[in-house]
């Protein structure tokens, strides 16, 4: 079985480090992933809750704020507790591994003084290559040589 989970997204807001009882730090955040084929009258971005524990929550909250463009590894857990009426309520969420920041600190205070607006072209549907010069470049490189030698023993069959 496998559950792993990787994120590339900004946060929806800053970061708050919290301690539990034991001392253990908690930090929990949202990210904001933008959807590569956008529908019309749906959402471009889903928002992932997620939860970091220990080092990469202080991390997080001394580096990280609204906006911070992050890579998050991780697996999704889901949980339940009773609130305060006494219902249950199910998270499902991403518990990370590690988060890696994506910006150097300079873009990352940038975005957060002017306030992020993602820029994405509406039309682009997926991932479209580029053929004016990829062409080229490649077909050349094999050209140069008429034959290729492979003894059988190189074959992995």
């Amino acid at each position: 079985m496998i559950n792993r989970v990787v994120l590339v997204g900004r946060l929806t807001k800053d970061p708050i480090l919290r301690k539990t009882g034991s001392g253990a730090s908690v930090v929990s955040f949202t990210v904001a992933c933008d959807r590569r084929i956008k529908t019309e009258g749906q959402p471009t971005a889903d928002f992932i809750n997620c939860v970091a524990w220990n080092k990469v929550a202080d991390l997080m909250a001394q580096y990280l704020h609204k906006g911070s463009l992050v890579g998050v590894e991780g697996r999704i857990q889901t949980r339940s507790y009773d609130d305060q009426t006494g219902k249950r309520v199910y998270v499902t969420e991403v518990v990370a591994d590690s988060v890696q920041f994506l910006e150097s600190k300079s873009a990352s205070a940038n975005n957060a003084q002017a306030g992020y607006t993602p820029d994405y072209n509406a039309n682009n549907q997926g991932y479209e290559p580029d053929t004016s010069s990829s062409q080229s470049s490649y077909s050349s490189d094999f050209a140069s040589s008429d034959t290729l030698d492979i003894a059988s023993d190189d074959l992995p069959f």
